[in-house]
């Protein structure tokens, strides 16, 4: 089996994140595709209005139905900070017998140049090999100092902070995310006052 892994708050999850995937997927060819959202992301600070529970349904929500793409929750189940070095070496073991080469690693290159800051970033490469993904507005043109591969993405103009200030502010936000995630914050009353 080969495995790719794309990490984040997915606060709420959304269309942009899902495109990565499928790109992941039909583009470089890996069989699987987890996505897991961080307990506490180590570089910022995890906004408010949904909790890790409800973050976790709205993920699974979102992949019903595609066989290749699926939910991890290790991160949750971890708890405190979410470093990506104890995830990989969680997943490597846990699949140690089915794994075909190392995990597809993927972030955004706008997250590049301070990769040298991650936990044990010197030992990331060992266990991922490292798929940089573009992201509207981010520097596209970066050249990072360590292994990695430039995926060719599409830029999809969404994201989780815009989409709670969407909410918040009433305006116009449900072709940005699934439906059935849609449904769910709207039934939830997610995002309203955060």
């Amino acid at each position: 089996m080969t495995l790719a892994v794309l990490g984040g708050s997915f606060n709420p999850v959304h269309n942009g994140h899902l495109s990565l995937a499928r790109t992941v997927h039909s583009l470089l060819g890996y069989e699987r595709v987890f996505l897991i959202p961080a307990a506490s992301p180590p570089h910022k600070a995890l906004s408010s209005g949904a909790t890790p529970e409800q973050r976790l349904e709205m993920l699974r929500l979102a992949v019903a139905g595609e066989a290749w793409l699926e939910v991890d929750d290790c991160e949750i189940q971890r708890g405190g900070t979410s470093w990506t070095i104890e995830t990989l070496r969680e997943l490597t073991l846990r699949y140690s017998s089915s794994l075909e080469g190392k995990i597809g690693l993927v972030i955004g290159r706008d997250l590049a140049s301070g990769f040298s800051q991650w936990r044990e970033a010197d030992l990331i490469p060992h266990f991922a090999d490292i798929i940089l993904a573009g992201r509207p507005g981010g520097d596209q043109n970066s050249a990072p100092e360590f292994p990695h591969r430039l995926l060719a993405n599409d830029l999809v103009d969404a994201s989780s902070s815009d989409i709670r200030s969407r909410i918040r502010e009433k305006a116009s936000w449900e072709s940005l995310v699934p439906e059935a995630v849609y449904r769910y914050i709207l039934d939830n009353a997610l995002y309203q006052n955060s």
